[in-house]
Parts: C-alpha cells; sequence; structure tokens
C-alpha cells in the first residue's frame, strides 16, 4: 500500500508539472493550487519504478503460489492486483519517458503505451473483483477515499463540481486517454510547420483532456518562453524562426528565400526578411498554443489574435513592397509583391473561419442569424481562401521551371527533362471550394425559410439586425487585409439576390440545390477521401433532396421551423423539415 500510495503521489506531481508548464489551461480545468501539501516524498523516480517492480514480482511468487495450492479465487484476485500494479508502474513509465521530450524517449513511451492497452483489457475482465464502492446521492463512496476531504481548500465560487466516476466509467476515460497519447507522439514525426498546425487543429477538434493536450503542446513547443524570439525553440534543435522560414518557403516560395535569387546576397534584404520573421514568432506561436485550450477559450483567443495578425499583415506587405522595387534592380529580376502577405493572408483567413464555424459549434447563434453567418463565409472568407491557395499555387508553379543560375550551355536546357506540372494546393483549393458551395447553399436556404416565415422572427422592440451582426463580426474590425464587409453591403446583396428571385423562394430553394450538388462534385472528385470527406458528401446529397422537396412545394403552407441537424459534423449540419 505504501509503495501504491508513493507512485500515486509521483504520478500527480508529474501530471501537475505537465500543466503547469504547458499552461493552456483555465480555471473551470484545473486547480493547481495544492496548499503546501507534498506530493513528492523523498523518493527518486528511479527508486518509485523499481519499487514497483518488487511489489509486482512479490505478487507474481504470490499467484503461483495459490496456483498450486488450487485456490481459484485468490489466485483471480492476485491477478487482478497485479495487472493493477502493472498499470501504473507502466503509465508512470509513460509520463517519466514524455517529461525527457526527446526522440528517443518518444519511442519508448509508444512502446509502453501498447503495454499499458493490454494491462487495460485485463483490468476490465477483472473489474467486478474487491471490495465494491457504496453509492451515495452525489458519489461513490470507497473505503479509505474521501473525495471532499480538499473541500474547504477550494474557492468558494470553485466553477465546477467534481463527481468521482465508476469503475466502468474510469477504465473506459483511461483508455481514451492512453489512445490520445498515442496519437499525441505523432506529432514528433512532423517536420513543417503547416502540417503541425493542422495536427493541432485536428486533435483539439475531438475534445482532448487537459494531459493530453499540455503534453501535445510540451512535445511540440518547448517549456521556454515562446515570445521571446532567441529562445523559441519546437521539438528538436530548430529555432522558431527558421521553422517559419521554411513553412513560408513551402507555401508561397518567394524569392527572397530561394537559393536561385540575388536577395540573399543582399544585407539590407536578409536583414528585413529575419526581423520579419521574428516578429512572426509571437503570433504563430499564440496560434499554436491557442489549440492547447478548450473549445470555448480557443473562440475568445482567435479573437485577440487577429489583433496580432492585422499587425503582422500590415509588416509584410511593407517587406514585400521593399523586396520587390530590390529584386528589379538586380540582374534576374522577379516580382515579389503580395509574397509574405499571401502567406499571413491565408493564416488570418483560416483564423476568420475557425472564429466564425466555431460560434456554429458552441451554439452560440440564433437559426435566424445564420443567414449572415454562412453569407459572410460563402460571399467572402472562402473566396479570399481560395484565391489566396489559387496565388501560392501559381508562385510554387512559377519557380519549379525556373532555370538554374549555375546551370549554363545551350546543351542543358535541351537535355533537361520536363517536369510533370503538379498542383500542390490542388486538394485544399477543391475543398475550400466545396465548403465555400456549402455555405452559399445554407445561406440561399436561409433566405428562402425567411421568405416562407419559416424561421421565427425575434420581436422588432428587441431586436436590431444591425447590432446583431456587427457584434458578431467586430473581432475582424481590426483588420485592413482582408477587409471586413459592413451591414449596407450584406443588406444589400441580400436585397440583390431577393429581386433576382422575384421574391420566390423556390427559385432559392433550387439554387441551393445547385451549391450543395456542386459541392458534392467537388468533394467526390477528391482521392482518397477522408472520413470527414464522406460525411460531408452524405450531408450534401441530403440537403439537396430536403431542398429539391421545398422547391416543388412541399409544406408550402407550413410555417414550423426546420431543424439543424449537427450530430454528422460541427459546422455543416443537415436540414431536417418537421
Amino acid at each position: 500500500m505504501k509503495t501504491f500510495v508513493i507512485c500515486m503521489y509521483k504520478i500527480i506531481d508529474i501530471i501537475k508539472d505537465f500543466i503547469n508548464q504547458a499552461f493552456v489551461y483555465e480555471d473551470e480545468d484545473f486547480q493547481p493550487m495544492t496548499y503546501g501539501y507534498k506530493l513528492k516524498p523523498d523518493v527518486s523516480e528511479s527508486k518509485a519504478v523499481s519499487m514497483l517492480k518488487e511489489v509486482e514480482d512479490e505478487l507474481q511468487k504470490k499467484m503461483r503460489n495459490k496456483a498450486s495450492e488450487n485456490s481459484q479465487s485468490e489466485h483471480e484476485e492476485l491477478s487482478a492486483l497485479h495487472v493493477r500494479i502493472k498499470f501504473f508502474r507502466l503509465f508512470y513509465q509513460i509520463l517519466l519517458s514524455l517529461n525527457k521530450r526527446d526522440s528517443v524517449s518518444v519511442g519508448e513511451a509508444q512502446k509502453l503505451l501498447t503495454a499499458c492497452l493490454d494491462t487495460l483489457s485485463a483490468m476490465h475482465r477483472t473489474v467486478d473483483k474487491g471490495i465494491q464502492p457504496t453509492e451515495d446521492k452525489d458519489h461513490l463512496q470507497m473505503l479509505g477515499f474521501d473525495p471532499l476531504i480538499n473541500q474547504r481548500l477550494l474557492p468558494p465560487t470553485f466553477p465546477r463540481y467534481t463527481k468521482v466516476k465508476s469503475r466502468i466509467d474510469a477504465l473506459e476515460y483511461i483508455e481514451e486517454l492512453i489512445n490520445k497519447l498515442k496519437v499525441v507522439c505523432r506529432i514528433t514525426t512532423l517536420t513543417s510547420f503547416h502540417s503541425a498546425l493542422d495536427f493541432f487543429i485536428e486533435f483539439s477538434r475531438h475534445g482532448p483532456c487537459i494531459l493530453s493536450r499540455s503534453i501535445m503542446q510540451l512535445l511540440y513547443i518547448p517549456q521556454c518562453n515562446l515570445y521571446a524570439s532567441q529562445c523559441s525553440r519546437v521539438f528538436g534543435s530548430k529555432i522558431c524562426p527558421d521553422v517559419l522560414r521554411e513553412a513560408a518557403k513551402s507555401f508561397i516560395a518567394p524569392p527572397a528565400l530561394m537559393p536561385k535569387s540575388t536577395l540573399l546576397n543582399n544585407p539590407a534584404a536578409k536583414e528585413y526578411v529575419d526581423t520579419f520573421l521574428s516578429h512572426c514568432t509571437r503570433p504563430f506561436s499564440g496560434l499554436l498554443r491557442l489549440f492547447g485550450h478548450n473549445r470555448a477559450r480557443q473562440r475568445d483567443k482567435l479573437a485577440h489574435l487577429l489583433e496580432d495578425f492585422a499587425a503582422l499583415q500590415d509588416e509584410a506587405e511593407r517587406v514585400d513592397a521593399f523586396l520587390h522595387n530590390l529584386s528589379l534592380k538586380s540582374e534576374s529580376p522577379r516580382p515579389h509583391l503580395a509574397c509574405f502577405g499571401t502567406w499571413v493572408l491565408y493564416h488570418t483567413l483560416r483564423i476568420m473561419i475557425m472564429y466564425l464555424l466555431s460560434g456554429l459549434e458552441l451554439e452560440l447563434y440564433s437559426i435566424h442569424e445564420y443567414h449572415y453567418i454562412f453569407w459572410y463565409l460563402y460571399e467572402f472568407l472562402y473566396c479570399w481562401l481560395v484565391s489566396a491557395l489559387s496565388r501560392a499555387n501559381s508562385f510554387l508553379l512559377e519557380q519549379e521551371l525556373l532555370p538554374d543560375p549555375h546551370t549554363k550551355g545551350r546543351g542543358s536546357k535541351r537535355n533537361k527533362p520536363k517536369k510533370k506540372k503538379t498542383q500542390p494546393f490542388g486538394k485544399e483549393i477543391t475543398l475550400n471550394q466545396a465548403l465555400q458551395s456549402m455555405c452559399g447553399g445554407y445561406y440561399k436556404a436561409m433566405v428562402a425559410f425567411k421568405l416562407d416565415s419559416k424561421v421565427p422572427e425575434v420581436h422588432p422592440e428587441f431586436d436590431n439586425e444591425q447590432v446583431r451582426y456587427e457584434h458578431r463580426f467586430a473581432p475582424f474590425a481590426c483588420l485592413l487585409t482582408p477587409p471586413p464587409m459592413q451591414y449596407s453591403e450584406f443588406k444589400k446583396m441580400t436585397s440583390s439576390l431577393r429581386y433576382e428571385t422575384l421574391l420566390d423562394s423556390s427559385n432559392l430553394y433550387l439554387g441551393g440545390c445547385k451549391h450543395f450538388h456542386q459541392a458534392r462534385s467537388l468533394l467526390e472528385s477528391l482521392t482518397n477521401p477522408d472520413q470527414e470527406v464522406l460525411e460531408l458528401i452524405r450531408i450534401c446529397k441530403t440537403n439537396f433532396v430536403v431542398l429539391k422537396l421545398l422547391a416543388t412545394g412541399h409544406k408550402k403552407e407550413s410555417h414550423t421551423p426546420p431543424e439543424f441537424d449537427f450530430s454528422g459534423h460541427q459546422h455543416f449540419p443537415i436540414i431536417k423539415l418537421t
């Protein structure tokens, strides 16, 4: 029992360190105060592991003795105890390995995680062994454990009530944690910033616990101050400005970063680029850290992050203009306008889109607000994003076709094999075009629903659409590129849409059908679609059928509002008629 308690203290302490170092928690997630209680006994890490190993060996001897005595029930209980001690030893070793944060230790952690899952299956089989807890009306009461012992130490307005899980629920939770830690370990294999950012975004979508998201931050972003460029490092030995240099280079191939460019030899150009990239470390590090927080906090932080990217966008345009003028005066002039600017714009647009979509995920919008949310995405954000990706695509293709200045002579050009043109961002462009079409379908459907009085109207005495509109898009006001769309522009375009359809909802429903059909065609053109794309295709098919029915006059006289089912996708619902 003493060994188990020491091990538990050590596990709690290392978990606390992970969470405190990553610092991606909020008060409602984690209470870091221990009020001077000593969680770290004077036992070294290696000593704690060896003590657990000794207990395992002792239990194994007893199991062999009981097997020879034909005491089946005691043998099963000893086996259940043995597998639990083994699990805690493995789990503690996993945390120790991950805390070292080097590639060898992460590889060891992955092996231990697999062994941990094997012990969990044995724990599931023996969950009915031992003393069972008694159920109170509020929580489970376990012998020797009082969950309310520290209640007086907590703040008087502690926001969440903590309930002790049942044994089966606890095992399922631990199994989910182990699987998430296995996923987190993959971050060390990602070499580019953009792939790591996509990994962070995808991982945070599935609601990871505070421990797994803290470990993910610490494996990729170090413990040192992320906002100081001289010590900002990612996994391995690369410093953050160099990682961002490679990210910009792979995204749009700015001439100033390419080995074929003469700008590399210009001290002024080099200083401009280095200064710009060092200024990029703070916003981009903040973007990565943001995805360590819970979803509600992410939305708040996305809004504040736009201010940093607005300043970065302005600086990127100035750097591009300076480098463009230098490039035109060089021996091999190449345009440099909108290179760094397009790269920053791409990330700014993604932040704006994530901000609006998170409102759908968190159920912050009322149904009568959907039309201008989807309008903004359809007419503006996805359009700009596709344009930025297309521009980057063109720059990369031009870079491939440039002759090598180190290769001279007529024969070199004649003997050089022709490169097959590839579309670096072809898949991403197609996906965003499909999402743009889906937003167009929702927008036209919502306008039609309003015409048919299928959307409940807000009482005019307590409603002002312009105030609501400006409130929803207030974080975009700090941006110059892209410029925020004013309410007057929204009203003008919505009014013209109604005028074009002669105030006939059937034409709007048909327009929505075309958008969903177009989105489906684009999604089906993607090779090797993942589960999300397949789900989006299903949503497009369903919504196409629903709007087609409505276009024929189905339930024309009904004023019952439609249902929006977000169970299939967090952001793009299935429209259901009731």
